[in-house]
């Protein structure tokens, strides 16, 4: 058995970044940028005001008077000039009309007809000087694109943006014993749940999911589904990776060309993890246990998938709590414990069983006992992973 550590640089080393597309704005958010955009336009290209109110030749005092020559609104600027003793009506986000240094708020004077007397005298400006924002040639570097970075490119003036192509995910679920939810199962079998969640985890992270028809634990079944995973960029397996009689996805897989980069990890749950690279695509294994196959995926498939999209830190980012509870020696393999986080204090659910999902579901954290490790107190420190 290798240690995670060793075996998270193996699955890695099978990345190879996807081909960079040119993406539409509307369909970016999600999506890895390739390159750093580059803002085509001043941000905001004027000065605007930030209120409802009068532009006038500042600073106004109290008591004095203005007359209100013109307006400006949003996409209809003032054409004129404001000079000593005039006033423009002006409106948020709308240009402040040449001449103008201060914006008074309506609430701060009385009109009387066409003039204004202040009432409140303020210091404020009020106005959003032009690039306040950004300039033109403001480069947003290389980054998963959120909402935010989806607004902020779109008023860089940039319609669409070079990301890498979303990895294809081909999802073989393994097994006699498993039917699809929605199915009657007979009484030795149960509900496929695994590859639903793996799915989602893929996509979570910007793939795209196929899940194949559940492969029958023959070789014949196994290479049928296989094939079907052609044009995939990663083929991952649940189930069958172990040494049981019926667990043939290891010995179809390296008929088929597969070259294994490892096999067995020292790490609970999910000893059975196996990876490598079939006819050039990478391919993961995962246990077939449902919370060792989705640990698994936070460990090691969302990293792989990730670093497939260019992503340039693509490992987990384990961080820092205090124990909210005892928690027993690790022994020889790394424990991977299924945990809640809450106000910097992580505590590990009481039932650790590897078939426990209704466990995960409460979970929002993997508390990670390194391997070896001697039995903890409750408020010494600790790492754990959210999920």
């Amino acid at each position: 058995m290798i240690s995670v550590e060793e075996a998270l640089a193996r699955v890695l080393a099978l990345a190879t970044p996807m081909p960079v597309e040119t993406v539409p704005l509307a369909a970016a958010a999600g999506r890895w940028m390739a390159k750093a955009a580059e803002a085509r336009r001043t941000q905001p290209p004027f000065a605007s005001s930030a209120m409802d109110g009068y532009a006038v030749q500042g600073p106004a005092a109290t008591g004095a008077r203005f007359r209100v020559i013109g307006e400006s609104a949003a996409g209809h600027g003032f054409a004129g000039s404001v000079g000593p003793g005039e006033a423009a009506r002006i409106f948020t986000g709308a240009p402040v009309p040449d001449g103008a240094t201060q914006v008074v708020l309506q609430e701060d004077v009385t009109r009387d007809g066409n003039d204004i007397v202040i009432a409140t005298a303020s210091a404020n400006a009020n106005i959003r000087q032009a690039g306040d924002d950004f300039a033109a040639g403001f480069r947003l570097q290389p980054r998963r694109i959120s909402a935010s970075d989806v607004a902020l490119l779109a008023a860089m003036n940039l319609a669409e943006v070079p990301a890498h192509r979303r990895p294809v995910v081909a999802i073989i679920a393994t097994g006699d014993e498993l039917v699809m939810p929605g199915d009657t199962p007979d009484p030795d079998q149960i509900i496929a749940s695994n590859s639903f969640a793996i799915k989602a985890l893929a996509e979570g992270v910007g793939a795209e999911a196929r899940l194949l028809p559940i492969a029958r634990d023959t070789e014949a079944s196994l290479r049928a589904v296989f094939a079907l995973a052609e044009g995939a960029d990663l083929v991952v397996t649940i189930g069958g990776a172990s040494v049981g009689d019926h667990d043939l996805v290891a010995k179809v897989a390296t008929d088929l060309g597969m070259e294994r980069a490892f096999y067995k990890i020292s790490m609970r749950p999910g000893k059975p993890l196996m990876a490598g690279r079939l006819n050039g695509m990478p391919m993961l294994g995962l246990p077939g246990n449902p919370v060792s196959a989705i640990v698994c995926a936070h460990l090691f498939l969302l990293p792989l998938l990730r670093a497939m999209q260019g992503e340039p830190a693509p490992a987990p980012a384990p961080r820092r709590a205090v124990l909210g509870a005892d928690v027993a020696p690790t022994g020889p393999r790394t424990h991977y414990m299924r945990a809640r986080i809450e106000d910097g204090v992580v505590t590990a659910f009481d039932r650790q069983d590897s078939a426990l999902l209704s466990v995960l579901a409460e979970a929002n954290a993997l508390l990670i006992r390194p391997l070896g490790d001697g039995a903890r107190k409750a408020g010494e420190a600790a790492d754990y992973l959210p999920i």
